[in-house]
């Protein structure tokens, strides 16, 4: 059975190849979603994508065009007025989507220029915004009414601007000097009957956020109210936009992504058409920066160059040292940085944090040093035919070498992101390889220095 993406790419290419009328095909796509026409179109060839253009119209296009991965290199294919008024039919903030995607600051201001005065005066305010800042990000698809206006004027309000602005699931009310009064609900006002007074229905305490704030500084407060709106103020406490569902959705996906790239050491997230030389100018600072630190973690090892002489099979287990520290201090970042994300921590708190997660690390560190001497035990007296108790101190020595690393470990992973958050520099972007080159040098160190203690005097090549 086809899916509703396939069924409407299949109907609209035997609807294109037959020559069906435009008539039969804007009834047709009329019964899909906005995304499967979009899918569908980039499945096409440009000749069949203006004539669907043409038949959907600016408004039927505006609708489809955000659907559509690099939207902007098919609005290209518009002449620049069409682009324009497709783009004036959009909502704001999809309509500065779409134009931030272009490369040409001239072409961006000639799109803007040929719009209506409206939406070229909507996308400039969304644009005056930095991308941190929540006006960034706003839509001003919205409607108010006054809040001293009775329950029949209220509708008739809604009724009119319903026109221009669909997005009415909650209405703003706004006070005789223009100030936010608080929001309604437009199934409340549906039902209201005519003599109830409007402030009856106004909920006075329904949040907003201002359009300076950051994102960052917002985010849990938007997703925590899960509201499908949330109005958008200026300094003087005016209604300049809203903040959606969607917005919020979008805002915590690009939020996660940027999270999961710094981890990585990245500076901002890559896609799959970005440029060799912008790829490397994300990566390669860290790079740089870890190549030394590696270096220091390489000549510690020299160091121990004794013990590896008397005992070389040491250097067997050392990838076992490195990568339990490395995975200790991987989780104990994730878990730190879910933690500093409650601005409200206090010191104390933050200390006893650190104290568990350490005590979590030397549990565990016992358990697995356990293990492990057994297993390296084991594996030297019977595989490799060491003398029991040569094998016991060796097994011994990995094993508490283990314990200690991962007590340790703990605490870097957790006290080195404190240190960017306290710093006001975000501990994810600083946090993951430093951590990671960070607790080699502690394995190694812990390791070959504990080799060095409990191995003396063993000579075994």
């Amino acid at each position: 059975m086809e899916n509703g993406e396939e069924l409407l790419l299949n109907g609209l290419l035997r609807l294109l190849s037959e020559g069906g009328s435009d008539q039969a095909i804007r009834d047709f796509l009329d019964d899909f979603h906005d995304n499967d026409i979009a899918e569908a179109l980039t499945q096409v060839d440009e000749e069949a994508r203006k004539r669907v253009y043409r038949i959907l119209g600016y408004e039927g296009t505006a609708e489809v065009l955000p659907y559509m991965d690099n939207a902007s290199d098919y609005l290209e294919e518009l002449s620049p007025q069409q682009a324009a008024a497709v783009l004036g039919s959009m909502d704001a903030d999809d309509a500065v989507d779409v134009l931030e995607d272009i490369d040409s600051e001239d072409k961006r201001e000639e799109l803007i220029a040929l719009m209506d005065d409206e939406s070229s005066e909507d996308i400039r305010l969304i644009v005056s915004f930095d991308e941190s800042q929540v006006g960034h990000m706003m839509t001003t698809n919205y409607v108010t009414v006054p809040a001293t206006a009775t329950i029949k004027e209220a509708m008739r309000s809604l009724i009119d601007q319903a026109h221009e602005n669909d997005n009415i699931n909650t209405i703003y009310a706004t006070d005789p000097q223009g100030r936010y009064a608080g929001a309604i609900e437009l199934k409340d006002l549906i039902v209201a009957r005519e003599g109830t007074p409007l402030d009856d229905l106004i909920a006075k305490g329904y949040p907003s956020v201002y359009a300076q704030a950051r994102i960052d500084d917002v985010m849990d407060q938007l997703r925590d109210y899960a509201e499908d709106s949330i109005p958008v103020l200026n300094q003087r406490d005016e209604i300049i936009g809203v903040i959606t569902a969607t917005d919020i959705i979008e805002a915590v996906d690009d939020a996660l992504g940027e999270d999961y790239a710094k981890l990585a050491g990245l500076t901002a997230e890559e896609d799959l058409h970005e440029r060799l030389p912008a790829s490397m100018k994300k990566r390669l600072p860290w790079l740089v920066l870890l190549l030394g630190l590696g270096m220091i973690v390489s000549s510690v090892v020299g160091v121990f160059e004794a013990v590896v002489a008397q005992v070389a099979i040491v250097v067997s287990f050392q990838s076992l040292i490195l990568d339990m520290a490395g995975n200790v201090g991987t989780q104990s970042l994730a878990v730190t940085i879910r933690v500093l994300m409650d601005e409200n921590i206090s010191g104390r708190e933050k200390l006893l944090f650190v104290g568990k997660e350490m005590r979590v690390g030397a549990v565990n560190g016992l358990l697995l040093g356990g293990l492990s001497f057994v297993f390296v035990g084991g594996y030297l007296s019977l595989a490799k035919g060491y003398a029991l108790a040569d094998a016991l101190r060796i097994a011994a020595c990995v094993g508490a070498a283990l314990v200690l690393a991962m007590v340790i470990s703990s605490a870097v992973g957790t006290l080195i992101p404190m240190f960017f958050h306290r710093l006001k520099v975000d501990p994810a972007v600083a946090s993951g390889p430093l951590i990671t080159t960070v607790n080699d040098l502690v394995a190694v160190v812990s390791y070959y220095g504990l080799a060095a203690i409990l191995l003396a005097n063993l000579h075994i090549s």
